[in-house]
């Protein structure tokens, strides 16, 4: 375990190491590429320059500053109060970044965990029953969805909740944003939730799920067909004993990889569903830090999604340390 320990140690501080590099060259690209002067001088009428220049310099984001100057300082106050600095608004970027985390954790939970478990359990069915009609029909079912673009199917379960809702003449289904505003009861907070929730959830679950399914059903056909595994079959293990006990095991590792980098992808949204949905969490908010010339949100947010990388990466040691006998925790 003291071995193990060592070595996560290790990686935590070079994976550290590299998001402040990241980050900072983000810093740098995002000065060098974005004009948040524009963001004044394009407004009618347009404000004096004097104003301009205290605005800008306000914000850290003034261009006839130093980059290095105005790097020391958000650097400054990252480091020691964790602020992130303010957008050209004057708004801080701390207190967009927690609306819009709260509205991607809202977003992604649910679905992450269906998507996991449907796509995963599907994988494992189809692969025992491999060119049965269910392994046809499932796997065939995965390769339609995983053509459709998100945006499609997206606007395609749009338009069914539509017109679903005409057709009981009664909303059933919210096809934007997450809530219709307070609720004096928890159950009518909840029913409005789900609501809203139910439509981006079926997206994200079916686009999801689909890597699962298929990912899952090659890993354990190829453990499957194993020496080790013909071996235990040999050795009086019947078919299914011998995929539960070792190819089931050993094919979930790879799987586990990428269930502990999509755990941490909770936090950093799916740009495409909340914009269809109007729903606004962190991917939405990314694009519009770019459209807005904000710098230091996008900055925040590249380095929010360095940071999910560094826990994905770290859960998939964890993982792959549980599920694979050959990696000793000692």
């Amino acid at each position: 375990m003291a071995r193990f320990a060592w070595y996560l140690t290790k990686r935590v501080l070079s994976y550290i190491v590299m998001i402040f590099v990241a980050t900072s060259l983000t810093f740098f690209l995002a000065s060098a590429f974005m004009s948040p002067r524009s963001n004044y001088e394009q407004r009618t009428p347009r404000p004096p320059q004097e104003s301009i220049e205290q605005s800008l310099y306000k914000t850290n984001l003034n261009d006839k500053t130093p980059i290095i100057e105005r790097y020391q300082k958000w650097l400054t106050g990252v480091v020691t109060s964790f602020n992130w600095g303010m957008a050209p608004d004057g708004s801080s970027i701390n207190t967009q970044m927690s609306t819009k985390f709260l509205a991607s954790v809202q977003l992604l939970t649910l679905a992450t965990i269906l998507s996991i478990f449907i796509g995963v359990g599907l994988g494992v069915y189809t692969a025992q029953r491999q060119y049965e009609w269910q392994d046809r029909f499932f796997s065939g079912v995965a390769s339609l969805f995983m053509v459709i673009p998100t945006v499609v199917l997206a606007i395609l379960i749009v338009f069914a909740a539509i017109e679903i809702n005409a057709l009981a003449g009664n909303r059933i289904f919210y096809v934007t944003g997450l809530s219709s505003g307070d609720f004096p009861t928890f159950f009518e907070w909840l029913l409005d939730f789900l609501q809203h929730i139910f439509l981006p959830t079926l997206v994200l679950t079916i686009v999801s799920s689909v890597g699962y399914h298929l990912t899952q059903r090659t890993y354990l056909l190829d453990e499957m067909h194993a020496d080790y595994v013909r071996t235990a079959r040999a050795k009086g293990l019947t078919r299914k004993q011998a995929i539960r006990r070792h190819a089931l095991r050993a094919s979930l590792i790879p799987t586990a990889v990428n269930v502990a980098f999509s755990i941490a992808g909770i936090f950093t949204g799916a740009v495409m569903t909340e914009k269809i949905f109007a729903i606004h969490g962190l991917g939405e908010y990314f694009i519009n830090c770019i459209n807005n010339n904000n710098i230091h949100g996008a900055v925040a947010v590249a380095a929010f999604s360095a940071a999910c990388t560094l826990v994905g990466a770290l859960l998939a040691d964890l993982f792959a340390a549980a599920l694979d006998p050959r990696i000793k925790m000692s």
